[in-house]
């Protein structure tokens, strides 16, 4: 095979934290790699080096079997953050101009827009999203796509290398099939990809490879005849015991909120499924504006999550601050014996909870939200597609918290993308245009009704 990119040797520490520690790392071109691991086992810094955003303590990188340099932009290199890197007040096509510094004189928006409306047809046929629209104007999803689209985007020649970290932790199940079709194409004309994901059927249908990191190195290896999910999940240190909420009878409790034609009942987990962008969010987003005793988990951790200037155990805290009074005074004491709980039951990996929030993977940043959540009084937890970037291991944790939780009687609106957490809800109801086109009870959820509710016109 020939060798499209290479790590050797690579550390890095951040403070006390040891990041990395002497990873090796090989990409073939027409190959598709998936590297895996846990929250914080340092997927995202490898790449971070790779993309010279980050410089290690130590390694060498080779690109199409020459020694590159860390301190510099290669072009042969696209990425795809988990944080995205789109420039919210520019449009679709002034992106492009970042990332194609070859288009330049008069009229190069008109140009810039032509490769992005090829790009985004190319990679997610059917999407219409024009190339005038403000990246800051589109939801979560369809900047996600954008974003998967530029780096794929070309005036001529496809990129020999594209790095996706997390690249479907907002896509419907719909995008995210389109996106894993097009890797195929790519890879199978000679492009190389890495693919970094939590959603282990994605590795499973669509990596050659696969390298398993677990704190800061590579643990093991495997080719595509020999993966299995159990296989990644013991690799990556996790149990293998699947996670089921037991079945439970129809809830007669009573109803806390009825709005829009959405109801939930005290103690119900109701999911809300359909494809992204079709109204989920906004509804959260007017129940907890219009509603007491409501805190929500965010999917957009950046731009509506954390608080990038506090400390992680203020972001946990900050929710719940009510309860934490001594007399009229907030008491130190109490508030960093809760952020230190919840840094227990949800497995947050940090040395100091007094180190900024912006220190934790953004894995751990997610998990840092959900604490914020669930130590809060809320009677209703409203959770916005949250497990973008959340391992495995950790997400069965969520689930049992939940239930745990819905078992006290609080109560959970749950907008997902991913089918598998719908599984967990006791009710399901299917947006499409704003409107829900019908509500699936527990027996009646499946892949197929979600899907043929997601595409029925609205009630």
């Amino acid at each position: 095979m020939t060798e499209a990119v290479s790590l050797a040797g690579i550390r890095k520490s951040f403070g006390a934290v040891q990041a990395l520690r002497g990873v090796d790392l090989v990409l073939n071109a027409g190959e598709c790699l998936a590297v895996v691991g846990h929250n914080g086992a340092g997927k995202s810094t490898l790449m971070n080096v790779l993309a010279s955003t980050v410089k290690p303590d130590a390694g060498d990188m080779r690109i199409g079997g020459t020694a590159a340099a860390f301190a510099s932009r290669h072009p042969a290199l696209r990425f795809v953050f988990q944080e995205g890197s789109l420039c919210p007040n520019l449009s679709i096509a002034e992106n492009a101009r970042i990332m194609h510094r070859d288009i330049t004189g008069f009229g190069w928006r008109r140009r810039c827009a032509a490769v992005m409306a090829d790009a985004i047809e190319t990679v997610f046929p059917g999407l219409a999203l024009p190339p005038g629209r403000l990246v800051g104007d589109l939801p979560l999803g369809a900047r996600q796509a954008v974003e998967i689209a530029r780096a794929f985007s070309h005036t001529g020649t496809p990129p020999p290398v594209v790095v996706l970290d997390e690249p479907t932790s907002s896509l419907d199940g719909h995008l995210a099939a389109a996106l894993l079709a097009h890797i195929r194409r790519f890879t199978a004309a000679g492009g190389a990809v890495v693919f970094i994901s939590h959603k282990l059927n994605e590795i499973l249908a669509i990596a050659d490879r696969a390298v398993i990191m677990r704190d800061g190195t590579v643990v093991a290896e495997a080719q595509a005849a020999t993966m299995t999910r159990d296989g990644l999940v013991a690799a990556m240190g996790h149990a293998t015991a699947p996670v089921d909420r037991a079945a439970r009878p129809t809830s007669t409790a009573p109803v806390l909120l009825d709005i829009a034609g959405l109801l939930a009942r005290r103690g119900e987990i109701v999911g809300l499924g359909g494809l992204a962008g079709h109204g989920q969010t906004n509804l959260l987003r007017r129940i907890l504006a219009t509603q007491a005793s409501t805190a929500m988990v965010p999917g957009d951790r950046v731009a509506d999550g954390v608080f990038p200037l506090w400390s992680i155990a203020r972001n946990i805290t900050v929710r719940a601050l009510p309860t934490l009074r001594t007399g009229p005074l907030l008491d130190p004491a109490r508030e960093a014996t809760l952020a230190t709980d919840w840094r227990g039951r949800l497995g947050l990996v940090t040395p100091d909870l007094n180190n900024p929030i912006l220190s934790l993977s953004g894995g751990n940043q997610q998990k840092a939200l959900f604490a914020r959540a669930l130590a809060s009084d809320a009677e209703i937890i409203l959770m916005d597609d949250p497990m973008r970037g959340v391992d495995i291991g950790t997400k069965r944790d969520v689930y049992a918290l939940i239930a745990a939780e819905a078992a006290k009687g609080r109560t959970f609106l749950w907008y997902s993308t991913e089918f598998d957490e719908l599984l967990q809800c006791d009710r399901v109801a299917v947006f499409r245009e704003n409107r829900i086109t019908g509500t699936l009870d527990a027996a009646a959820i499946s892949e197929k009704a979600v899907l043929h509710l997601s595409f029925a016109d609205a009630a």
